[in-house]
This record gives structure tokens, sequence and C-alpha cells, in this order.
């Protein structure tokens, strides 16, 4: 019973922040034009990083869904510095991320995060910019067709926008959430305090080992809060928690295989480099520098006794959030038994690192550009996308390759 407490407590608490955050991340989507990136990130200059880092904090894709993003981006024009510094800043947060960490790690850890996301990629996106001016993309790559990452055509907006905001968003990290969740109350109730004695008074031990654990794995960047709590609670730094919670939204290793092909490996250097830097020197400023009394979990001393502030509220919200993950599941279920159910006379082609419903769109969008194309399903939960016609298969693979995704070749008929 204490399990399932535990389990819940996060869950409402985090609740109303993330409905909340989830509606201005649908109007970001819908209002925002894609002429606004590319008209100020064009400059191989320090304000096209800058400006790059500044819209990418609040937009809520994860590190699968921002590659097609970055590499549009590019493809716009670009200078590879923004592009790195998109890449670095969007997945380590977003408006419904940064809802669900103060509802959670407090005010001090909200503003933290998104702070150490912008420098961060500031340091990339500048760093690129100097040591790689002259440098090619992947000749083999270099498409990058027009991604629409701001801009849903709609006759009602609003509509459109609660649709992203409590539909899409939800269908891509209702999973990780609830799984983040899990996780992090397994580790809270089952796992002693002993079992991480190896880490205790180390900050830098327990740095490196949560990089070793963050860099590979995918998370979402509002996944990864309850985590961080659980790990707090037994024993692991404020600043520990926040490499976490950088590190893990930021890289897993399909995206770093993946900028290793379009951007080019000294690109891969760039990126890793400044986010493990970056989380490193943050977490060192949390633990030394800053007063520890800004990073005591609000939510430790309300974990068994439920009954916090704005209760209901957060139980009401809870409810609806739960409603809502519950609703992505079966749209998610209906849709996979749709697209198998409808692949007679469709060739099949595996594409690794489409995760989310912006992959979804992407692939699809694209490759019914091709000659030959007469219709595309993607199955996401597979990693299969499905086309029926009769178009070159290297068009498939430039186009696929080109959107940030990993093509793996045919697999059937």
């Amino acid at each position: 019973m204490q399990y399932f407490n535990i389990f819940f407590s996060m869950f409402n608490e985090m609740a109303p922040y993330l409905l909340l955050g989830f509606f201005f991340a649908g109007l970001l989507h819908v209002f925002i034009p894609q002429s606004i990136f590319s008209k100020y990130l064009s400059r191989n200059n320090f304000f096209s990083v800058f400006a790059a880092a500044l819209f990418g904090v609040p937009l809520p894709l994860c590190s699968c869904g921002v590659i097609p993003a970055a590499m549009a981006l590019r493809k716009e024009g670009s200078s590879r510095g923004a592009v790195i510094s998109f890449l670095i800043a969007t997945p380590q947060t977003g408006i419904d991320s940064i809802m669900a960490t103060y509802s959670l790690l407090g005010f001090p850890f909200a503003v933290i995060r998104p702070i150490a996301a912008f420098v961060t990629a500031i340091l990339g996106g500048f760093v690129s910019n100097i040591f790689l001016k002259k440098e090619k993309d992947d000749e083999n790559n270099g498409i990058f067709p027009t991604c629409d990452i701001g801009m849903t055509v709609a006759a009602n907006k609003i509509l459109a926008a609660l649709k992203y905001g409590f539909v899409d968003i939800i269908r891509d990290i209702g999973k990780r959430l609830i799984l983040g969740l899990l996780l992090a109350a397994l580790i809270t109730y089952f796992v002693p305090e002993s079992f991480f004695s190896i880490f205790a008074g180390s900050t830098v031990l327990s740095i490196l080992f949560v990089l070793l654990l963050s860099i590979p794995m995918y998370i979402c960047a509002t996944g990864s809060i309850p985590i961080a709590i659980a790990l707090m609670m037994k024993g692991f730094s404020p600043g520990t928690a926040l490499v976490l919670l950088m590190a893990g939204p930021a890289t897993n290793i399909v995206s770093i295989l993946v900028i290793s092909k379009i951007l080019g490996k000294r690109s891969l250097i760039f990126y890793l480099g400044s986010i493990i830097l970056g989380s490193i020197i943050f977490a060192l400023i949390i633990d030394f520098l800053l007063p520890s009394a800004w990073f005591s979990l609000p939510l430790m001393t309300d974990m068994v006794n439920s009954h916090t502030s704005f209760y209901w509220i957060k139980v009401f919200s809870g409810i609806i959030l739960l409603v809502l993950i519950i609703n992505s599941f079966i749209v998610n279920y209906l849709s996979n038994k749709r697209v198998a159910g409808n692949i007679i006379g469709k060739s099949s082609y595996k594409v690794d690192g489409m995760h989310c419903e912006n992959c979804k769109n992407s692939i699809i969008k694209f490759l019914k550009k091709i000659d030959g194309v007469e219709s595309v399903e993607v199955n996401l939960k597979d990693g299969i996308v499905y086309i029926k016609g009769n178009p070159e298969e290297v068009k498939i693979k430039e186009t696929v390759s080109s959107l940030g995704f990993l093509y793996k070749g045919k697999i059937g008929n």
C-alpha cells in the first residue's frame, strides 16, 4: 500500500502543472510560425546560437522528435552551431516539464533546469560555430526536407492546440511518464539506503555514475523528474539529480548515432561534450555554491500524508490526467491495430529512432512526396514503415536518413 501511496502522491502532485503545461505547449505548437525559426537561426554567429537555445527551451520535443525539427532548420539555412544548440536545449526541457519540475522539485530547480539547458546549448552551439564553420554535412544525407514543427493548419487553432497538447503530447510521453513514476516509487520503497552507500559523500563519483546511466538511456524530460526525486531520497545530491534531468532527456543511443551520421563525428563530440561538461558544472554549482535549503524536496514530507495544499484540485487533476493517459493508450493501440490490419499489398521497411508522433508525422509527410508512393503507414511500436506503391528504395533511404532516423532496410512485402 505504501508503494502505491508514493506513486499516486507524485502523480497527483504533477497533474495540475502538467495539464497547464500541455495547454501552453499546444498553443506554442499552433501559433508560432516556422518562419520565425528560419529567420533568426540562419546566421553563422552567436545570435543564431542564442536564438536556437531560446526557441528550444520551451518546446515540448523529446530527444528523438527534436532531430527531424533540427534537420529542417539546417535545410532552411540555420548554422551548424544553431542546430546543435537547438538539439541540446530542446529535449532537456519544455513548458510541460518545467511546470512538472516546479510541482515536485520546487521553484529553484524549475528555474535552474531551463537555465542549465540554455547555457549548455549556447556553449555547444558557439564552440561548434567556431570550429565547424567549413565542415560540410554528410553528402549522402543532405536533403533535409522542411519539417512542420510549429505550424498546425486547422480551421480552429484552439481545437488544434488542445488536440496537440492533450492528445498528441500525451500519446508521446504518457507511457514514459507512468514508467518513470513506477520506477521512482520502486526505488523509493524497495531499494535500501545502503544500496547506494558507495556514492555517499562523493559528489563526483555519483555524478559520473548517473552520467553513465543517463547518456544512452531514452527518457523524456517529464519522466525523468520522479526518478531524480527517488535518487535524492536515497541520498544522492541535488546536483546529481540535475545531471539526470539534463543528460537523460538530451541524449540516447539512437540520437547519438543519428547525429554522428547526419552532422558528423566532430559535431557529435561538441554535442556530447557540452552536455557532459554543462551537467557537471551545474551539478557542482548546486551542491557547493548554492544554499542547500533551496533544494530540499517539497514532496518529501507529503509522501505519506497526501493531504497537502489544494489536495482535491490535485486529485481531480490526477483523475483527468489518468483518463487522458488511458485514452492515449487506447488511441495508440487502435492506431497500431489499424496499421497492422491494413498492410496487404504494402512493402515493409525497418526504421530505428521513431518514438513519438512528431517522428511518425515527419516520416509519413515526406515519404508521401516520393514518386511512386501511394500511401504510408507507420507502426511506432515495432519501428516499421509500410509503403504502398513502387518507389525506389534508395529514395526511401535518403528521405528517412535526412529526417534523422536510422534506415535498416526492406524487410518484406
